[in-house]
């Protein structure tokens, strides 16, 4: 197959890789021609421009910013985005042909320049379900029902499901909630479609481990639990502040918190003022560097805000799984996360807000060597059975473009 690949969130060689550039890159290795297009922010790029990375044709598209961004400007770029990626495949790809056209879901608003490429190349659409929006901003109070914002939003988003000929999910909750909530959607648009990377070897060695850890001010013995990725709203991580005093007093237990996202300073700011001695912030590291920490650690921390309707699934559990980490969730009871951490036997839940439960399993974990060990073999168990990208390039091949 020709695939045009449109998406928010592809980094650059040099910065890594995650989900969709895996996913692009094992399409390509499969022998189907890939081409991305990316809505990339104008404070990381001068002007549109098209690149060849690993092997694949990037367009880079400048658009306005999408992260750690205020929710005004946030909701600029969502209006604009369409427009500006319809300009720069019309001057890069105008004469090209395509069989498919695979896209991520948010911005709810890249239905516009998806319809417009399925017209213009005659071929249908693949859109991977990452987040359900606008009532993502509803539950965690962004907005209300009644807010002008929420109608807009809801009506470019029913317009995203009409639009796409096939509709890919991360979970069977996502499907259930989606078709709950739109009825008009008919079922056979839907199936599962995980979250997936690449493969590789995790392990390494001891004394790899202990010069990591060194390099980081960790201890040989140390209990490291790490929380990797977006501190923004729907995390709810007043939570972790309320944990990391409880455990402010645990010498041999340390928390390790990297990544960015609109709540980034604030919690960071708290922890200095209290003072705490084991808890470790870093606003960013390289790719390989948070990959080869990660490896060095115990546990896995995720969180999402208790009053979620939506069944989110948290990313960056791929990397948790990956390296063998058994994993501590405090969530909220809508979602499924939670079953495929009992179903997997690769972690404990609680819901998000909870301290006398989040104690009583965190306890365990941090006092139990084999248990994590368990948990962390049956973690990476199911990540190479259910989180493979060939297993996504087969869903695709499946597919094969037809209505």
């Amino acid at each position: 197959m020709k695939i045009l690949f449109v998406c928010s969130d592809y980094p650059k060689p040099e910065k890594g890789s995650n989900i969709y550039t895996d996913l692009a890159e094992a399409l390509n290795n499969n022998n189907h021609v890939v081409k991305v297009v990316v809505a990339e922010e104008k404070k990381k790029i001068k002007k549109t421009t098209l690149f060849e990375e690993n092997g694949i044709p990037v367009l880079r598209v400048k658009t306005g910013n999408l992260y750690e961004v205020g929710f005004i400007e946030k909701t600029i770029t969502f209006l604009t985005v369409s427009h500006s990626l319809k300009k720069g495949i019309n001057e890069f790809f105008a004469h090209e042909n395509f069989d498919l056209i695979l896209f991520q879901s948010p911005p709810v608003t890249f239905h516009r320049v998806i319809k417009w490429a399925m017209n213009k190349y005659k071929a249908p659409s693949y859109l991977m379900m990452k987040d359900i929006f606008p009532q993502n901003g509803v539950d965690i109070g962004l907005y209300s029902k009644a807010s002008p914002v929420y109608w807009y939003f809801r009506n470019q988003e029913k317009k995203l499901y009409k639009t796409s000929s096939k509709i890919g999910c991360m979970s069977p909750r996502n499907i259930s909630y989606l078709m709950e909530h739109n009825p008009y959607i008919n079922k056979d648009k839907f199936e599962i479609f995980r979250n997936t990377v690449k493969i590789e070897d995790n392990k390494i060695s001891n004394e790899e481990k202990e010069n990591i850890r060194k390099k980081y001010g960790l201890e040989k013995d140390d209990v490291v639990a790490i929380f990797g990725g977006n501190f923004g709203k729907p995390q709810g991580l007043d939570f972790l502040l309320d944990i990391l005093d409880e455990y402010k007093y645990a010498k041999k237990l340390k928390f390790v918190l990297i990544g960015r996202g609109t709540e980034k300073n604030r919690i960071f700011s708290e922890i200095k003022e209290k003072g705490y001695k084991n808890v470790y912030t870093y606003d960013f590291i390289p790719r390989k560097d948070y990959e080869n920490l990660t490896r060095t650690c115990d546990i896995g921390l995720i969180f999402l805000d208790k009053r979620f309707t939506i069944p989110n699934y948290p990313s960056k559990t791929l990397s948790y799984l990956e390296c063998s980490l058994p994993i501590m969730a405090a969530i909220d009871k809508n979602t499924d996360y939670g079953k495929m951490l009992e179903e997997t036997n690769s972690g404990f839940w609680v819901e998000n807000g909870d301290i006398k439960a989040y104690k009583n399993c965190f306890d365990k974990l941090v006092g139990n060597k084999k248990l994590r060990s368990e948990m962390g073999k049956n973690g990476r168990k199911y990540f190479e059975k259910e989180c493979n990208v060939e297993k996504s390039v087969k869903i695709l091949e499946r597919y094969k473009g037809e209505e």
